[in-house]
């Protein structure tokens, strides 16, 4: 069954008069889109200028739990770990 059971999508063909309209909910404003003219205002973060690319890379299992041992950001500290490295030795970049 689909989620618009019930909801007719021709119009009746009677006149409904928009001042009769339900007045909004604290619900209908949280789902509603926002727009600044005509442009979309996305939710969420920002698009970042310099996005990260997603990669498959095999490490030590030593290395892997070490990192993940620091907790939460694990793949950060790696990535920041290996932008030192390179920073330290140049001719490898």
């Amino acid at each position: 069954m689909t989620g618009n059971a019930g909801v007719s999508k021709k119009p009746s063909g009677e006149w409904v008069d928009p001042d009769d309209a339900p007045e909004w909910t604290d619900e209908m404003f949280e789902r509603a889109d926002l727009y600044v003219g005509e442009t979309l205002i996305r939710r969420g973060r920002p698009k970042s200028a310099t996005p990260k690319v997603a990669v498959n890379i095999r490490l030590s299992a030593d290395v892997v739990a070490r990192f993940k041992a620091g907790g939460r950001g694990w793949q950060t500290r790696i990535d920041a770990a290996l932008k030192d490295w390179l920073a330290a030795h140049p001719e490898a970049g």
